[in-house]
């Protein structure tokens, strides 16, 4: 295989059989589940990256049930989300992701720096209850409870939410293991259609386990459960701060 024919595929990894199609990539049914709760402050700003600020220290348990995703197939992440702010923009900033697909594990991580890992979330309908669990190997470390469906939300409101910006962490090393891409990624969910959603009440349990140390930010009241379904387009994103700008390579 020659260069220039190397250069018009490399767009993913493996050369030969990319883990993920290109996108654009279009999500229909999106399902959330989302537990909004009061944490450690001290905490909670020790995990956010500069030059991001925690404004109030609140964290969003999330479940999203994919059934329907483009290249992605049918599958399910579960983690935590934490509202910040960027010079005065609100949004969000994803602290640590859970799922059960090799394709939007690769992807997530190579294109925008999602910080996925694999485990295996679920988000069903227990007769009157929606119910998120997440397993880590055999061990149960969340599981999210809300009343389905007790009250309409206000459909701008999540709409606005929906549109907010969203920050992750993007560091890809280099072959002797140092950063050779730490970045502040920023992206959009684009094309949202708003389908239907919900207020109830929630309760959310967090687990301590090593490798999935979504327990150190602790349950200390919860605020909000919602639940929200969505068509959306999952929009590629910018680079906004390259903490490596400064350092001889």
């Amino acid at each position: 295989m020659n260069i220039q024919k190397i250069l018009e595929r490399a767009f993913a990894m493996p050369l030969t059989s990319p883990a993920y199609p290109r996108g654009p990539y279009r999500f229909i049914d999106r399902e959330y589940l989302i537990i909004t709760y009061r944490t450690d402050p001290a905490k909670l700003r020790a995990l956010v990256p500069e030059p991001l600020q925690v404004d109030e220290p609140l964290v969003k348990y999330e479940f999203i049930r994919m059934p329907d995703s483009t290249g992605f197939g049918d599958y399910t992440e579960s983690g935590q989300v934490i509202p910040v702010s960027l010079e005065g923009r609100r949004g969000s900033y994803t602290h640590c992701m859970f799922l059960n697909d090799e394709g939007p594990i690769a992807g997530g991580r190579e294109l925008w720096g999602f910080p996925k890992k694999l485990a295996s979330p679920s988000l069903r309908k227990e007769v009157d209850t929606l119910v998120g669990t997440l397993d880590y190997g055999p061990l149960r470390i969340a599981t999210a409870t809300m009343g389905y469906k007790h009250e309409a939300a206000d459909l701008d409101a999540v709409r606005a939410s929906l549109a907010a910006p969203n920050f992750l962490l993007k560091i890809i090393p280099h072959v002797d293991g140092t950063p050779r891409i730490c970045e502040l990624v920023e992206y959009h969910l684009q094309e949202v259609n708003v389908k239907g959603a919900w207020n109830g009440p929630g309760a959310l349990d967090l687990v301590p386990h090593a490798l999935a140390p979504i327990a150190e930010l602790p349950v200390l009241e919860i605020v909000s459960a919602t639940h929200i379904i969505a068509d959306l387009t999952l929009g590629l994103g910018t680079v906004i701060h390259d903490y490596t700008a400064n350092r001889e390579i």
